[in-house]
């Protein structure tokens, strides 16, 4: 059952995170034009709050068969409807990464899920909500924006909180770790954005760090998380530079890789530096 419900809740939630990072993208692109009563008007449709669903190719108000995650999306054949023109493969793939992400959390969470724990593990599917919003609008626009950034800073915030309750922990322990964990990483990321001038860092990124650091807490989880990413991105970005895909000035998001490396963190860390602790130390 629980399996069972963690599957439909992720669907539920992928989809929603497919809608809000392509309103909030089309709510920051009318916004930067002259505002007119029709652009006003689109506004408010594309509102998260109470704006209806909506093909994003041809903006028809989608019935409610519509709108069953990857199951619509399947029976049509991966089109819209009522215009038939295609809709992206984006749409089933967060859908189901938000499933996996939900299931494999809940079979690695690092302690039992029982009693008060329940709370915590609740505020880290909707912490991992987020995340996934932020490396998709990422991946696809090169931007982390602050409407998804800062709510998240608001869940690591309850999270702390709810954390130094349900375990019984000493707050002072505990917002300790938060803040070797913002120092570490936030400070880290402001240094090289301020010393390059926003060239080898973007500001989006300082904040998430800064956001993320608080998540995993501690010096070591953070510098964990660091490698990690640094790791990824410099996997990836390799074979662009030698293939002549990309350049070493090109730009490419890194929210993605420290995205995924909290997740590793969060959910492996202290295992991870357990064991190199025993190898090396």
């Amino acid at each position: 059952m629980i399996y069972a419900a963690l599957v439909v809740l992720g669907l539920c939630l992928g989809s929603f995170v497919n809608a809000l990072v392509w309103r909030l993208h089309e709510q920051d692109a009318i916004k930067r034009r002259k505002i007119t009563p029709s652009l006003r008007d689109k506004l408010s449709k594309l509102s998260i709050s109470h704006g209806r669903s909506m093909c994003p190719k041809c903006g028809h108000e989608l019935a409610v068969i519509d709108l069953v995650p990857l199951l619509s999306w399947l029976l049509l054949g991966g089109k819209c409807r009522y215009c038939h023109k295609p809709i992206s493969w984006q749409y089933p793939l967060v859908e189901l990464l938000t499933v996996g992400l939900f299931l494999f959390s809940f079979c690695f969470w690092p302690v039992k899920i029982s009693g008060q724990e329940i709370i915590v593990f609740i505020l880290w599917l909707f912490i991992l909500v987020l995340l996934i919003g932020l490396a998709i609008y990422d991946i696809r626009w090169r931007l982390l924006p602050n409407k998804l950034v800062y709510p998240l800073a608001v869940l690591a915030i309850v999270n702390l909180t709810v954390t130094v309750v349900v375990n019984s922990s000493p707050a002072s322990s505990v917002v300790e770790a938060a803040g070797w964990g913002l120092l570490v990483i936030g400070g880290l990321f402001y240094l090289l954005f301020q010393l390059s001038n926003g060239k080898w860092i973007g500001g989006g990124d300082v904040k998430l760090g800064a956001v993320l650091g608080i998540i995993v807490g501690g010096p070591l989880s953070s510098v964990l998380l660091l490698f990690l990413s640094s790791v990824g991105g410099t996997l990836y970005a390799l074979p662009l530079i030698v293939t002549g895909k990309a350049q070493r000035k090109t730009h490419i998001p890194f929210g993605p890789f420290l995205i995924l490396a909290a997740i590793i963190t969060r959910l492996f860390g202290q295992s991870i530096i357990n064991w190199y602790k025993g190898l090396y130390l």
